[in-house]
């Protein structure tokens, strides 16, 4: 009995040992990051923003997926996501958006009104803020049936909204964008494939789950003969793209780096080559956990759960051997999101 009771307590402190080590890796892993030095080169320079006429488009970065376009007439937002929450908030507490981070995240971009705040897709990291951005700047919440009821639940008059559905087209000023159903990254918590609706008005503070995916959109956005593609995620359905075309492409990156090599190849494939931009610049790839005001640079995710290192260094090969070009964009400055044209 004896023998019995030692061979069971030293069981319990293997276990134990073993359960401490996983811990302890995991902490050392979320503490971890890719360093993007050798990337920083890569980045965008800054130009002068768009003169009202001249028909030139620039775009500003914020993290994430969020993204301001604007030709000098008309000025809209993807997303519109500035309170990121920290980790531990995100885990144990329920969240809401930060009023003044918000302010700051819409004064460094230089925003005053904006026609259209457009999550392209429900999650929190790309909705949260989204009804509060257009409350301050006068803009539609356009999006999801979900990105609907994240409206509803913050406030929104029905006349300050519009859903949209895949197969859309919407013009605003000059700009055309047309709307395509597509998948989020499949991860430990969406598998790419699923109808997560957000089903009644969320009105924070609510747990980050309860910002639920909703549709997922690709989107095209055309402007005075020229075409961006947005893919906020890194998901995909296949086969879905044939016969578009764009000559810049905004692509989100976020978890690729945990994908097996099959899945990376088939996601450029898919994108780049279906598209056949000509630019790649990866989005959705930053440590949305810490303020944007602590990261100058932007810090990627750790380790624990991306490798964006990874993911930046094949994408740079991937290009760079089919002639493409890759670059990164500049937090919150201007910049031309196209290369230059070639004289006739």
């Amino acid at each position: 009995m004896t023998k019995q009771r030692s061979r069971a307590r030293r069981l319990a402190l293997a276990i134990l040992a073993a359960l401490l080590l996983l811990a302890l890796g995991l902490v050392v892993q979320s503490q971890r990051r890719p360093d993007l030095a050798p990337y920083q080169d890569l980045t965008l320079p800054a130009a002068a923003p768009a003169k009202p006429g001249a028909g030139e488009l620039r775009l500003r970065f914020a993290g994430v997926s969020t993204l301001l376009f604007d030709d000098g007439e008309t000025a809209w937002m993807s997303d519109g996501f500035f309170s990121r929450p920290g980790l531990p908030a995100m885990l144990a507490t329920r969240i809401a958006p930060d009023p003044a981070r918000i302010e700051a995240g819409l004064r460094a971009l230089g925003v005053r009104r904006l026609a259209a705040v457009i999550p392209l897709h429900s999650h929190y990291d790309h909705a949260l803020d989204a009804p509060e951005v257009a409350r301050r700047s006068g803009a539609l919440l356009m999006g999801s049936a979900s990105t609907l009821q994240i409206g509803r639940g913050a406030g929104l008059a029905a006349t300050q909204t519009r859903e949209l559905k895949p197969g859309d087209t919407l013009r605003l000023g000059r700009f055309t964008l047309t709307f395509f159903a597509s998948r989020h990254s499949p991860t430990a918590w969406s598998d790419g494939h699923g109808d997560e609706e957000i089903a009644a008005p969320l009105t924070p503070p609510a747990h980050a789950s309860a910002w639920r995916e909703g549709t997922v959109f690709a989107l095209l956005v055309e402007h005075e003969g020229r075409r961006l593609w947005v893919q906020s995620s890194a998901g995909f359905v296949p086969g879905a793209f044939q016969g578009q075309r764009a000559d810049t492409l905004l692509l989100g990156i976020g978890t690729l780096g945990k994908k097996d090599a099959a899945y990376r190849d088939a996601y450029w494939r898919e994108l780049a080559r279906t598209l056949d931009a000509r630019r790649v610049i990866p989005i959705h790839w930053d440590d949305f956990w810490q303020p944007l005001e602590a990261q100058r640079p932007l810090q990627a995710m750790p380790y624990l759960f991306d490798d964006t290192g990874l993911s930046l260094a094949e994408l740079h090969e991937r290009a760079r051997a089919e002639g493409r070009e890759l670059r990164l964009p500049p937090l919150f400055l201007p910049f031309d999101p196209f290369i230059a044209k070639t004289p006739p």
